[in-house]
């Protein structure tokens, strides 16, 4: 049965409240992952004064968090830091196939997948954040010089994510065939991928419209620290 698209509207809050529920730190009607894991933070569609006073609570006064497609601005004593525009992307269209190179990663590879992250930046990426799903990588003399893994889990949805290969390796089409690679094991599932990108990522996006994902609507991050101590500033985070 076709994965519901609905699900994706919100799919922080769909992940938190389904198949991640055993991740979420709750408080009223505000979920987040742990901060190890994960810097994303879930609200309903609707939010209140009463969303916005248990969001605070979640997160503790100073925090810095992310929103995506906020239905309203953070009230006046919050400060906003910043908006950040992307775009989601449906892969109902994308199957993938397996790839021979293509290991593996456990919590022992967690060193390499930070250092590997931290060179090439392709969005948040913690010590736990390997517990979400299925990460892939490529080894070239024994280096990681590649990965991608599972990051959001919406009901009948895995989101395709830290999709990276080291500058030295580029051009080789090794993302192309860990996204793939991913695609057939979330298919193997039975569910259906999609993908996060920056707006402004026009390479990557065009790489993913390649592989046959369709862009599905535009998105926006907005950051904000919760109020009651020193303020913490940052960029949002994209999913």
């Amino acid at each position: 049965m076709p994965s519901s698209l609905r699900e994706l509207d919100n799919p922080a809050w769909t992940s938190l409240t389904g198949p991640h529920a055993r991740f979420a730190l709750r408080h009223g009607k505000a979920r987040r992952y742990p901060a190890a894991i994960a810097p994303f933070v879930a609200v309903p569609d609707v939010l209140d004064g009463q969303v916005w006073r248990d969001l605070a609570a979640l997160a503790g006064p100073g925090s810095l968090v992310s929103l995506a497609d906020p239905a309203g601005m953070p009230p006046e004593h919050w400060e906003a830091v910043s908006a950040v525009r992307g775009v989601q992307l449906d892969g109902s269209a994308v199957f993938g196939a397996p790839d021979h190179e293509a290991v593996r990663l456990t919590a022992a590879d967690v060193p390499e997948m930070l250092e590997l992250v931290a060179r090439t930046k392709p969005g948040p990426f913690r010590s736990r954040t390997i517990e979400l799903g299925t990460y892939l990588g490529i080894r070239r003399d024994g280096e990681l010089i590649a990965m991608a893994g599972e990051r959001l889990h919406p009901p009948g949805w895995t989101e395709i994510s830290a999709v990276c290969t080291d500058q030295r390796y580029r051009g080789q089409g090794l993302a192309t065939r860990l996204v793939f690679a991913l695609a057939a094991e979330i298919r193997s599932r039975g569910e259906t991928p999609f993908m996060h990108a920056a707006a402004d990522n026009i390479g990557a996006i065009r790489l993913y419209e390649s592989l046959g994902f369709r862009l599905r609507r535009p998105r926006r991050f907005v950051s904000a620290t919760v109020p009651g101590a020193e303020p913490v500033t940052g960029p949002a985070c994209p999913p």
